[in-house]
């Protein structure tokens, strides 16, 4: 479309948004066409349960903000649809497994190892009666 001449059956300012939006659409077209030559079972058997969690909720995500959009093209107002409650939900569940992945990344805590450092890392002031032992050696 960039190379081809401008359509005057819209204005011409929103020329380049529909351009660019025509690429994006094209980009959705090989993505979806890359998922959808692998089965399910197949693309899930190779995956960990976390995974897989994650690509059920991309999934729903991506096809419930599609539909947000053929709403909006309609003249339909997503935001008082039950589509919105329902993309809330998926990014809620997309935050607790995001929880769940950095909780698996985070270190674990050795509390032996951690309280030795820090009590070697203290200063202890000696006693003042060993003090004057050393001192009396060196007499």
């Amino acid at each position: 479309m960039a190379g081809e001449e401008i359509n005057e059956d819209y204005p011409v300012e929103i020329h380049e948004y529909l351009s660019t939006f025509e690429n994006s659409i094209g980009a959705v077209d090989e993505m979806l066409k890359t998922m959808m030559s692998v089965s399910r079972n197949e693309l899930l058997q190779k995956l960990d349960p976390l995974e897989q969690a994650k690509v059920d909720l991309v999934s729903a995500y991506t096809l419930n903000s599609m539909f947000w959009v053929y709403l909006a093209t309609q003249g339909v107002n997503p935001k008082e649809h039950p589509v919105k409650q329902e993309l809330e939900r998926i990014r809620v569940y997309m935050n607790r497994v995001k929880e769940i992945t950095d909780k698996k990344k985070a270190g674990k805590l050795d509390r032996g190892a951690a309280s030795r450092f820090v009590k070697n890392a203290l200063w202890e002031p000696k006693p003042k009666h060993a003090a004057k032992v050393v001192n009396k050696g060196k007499k």
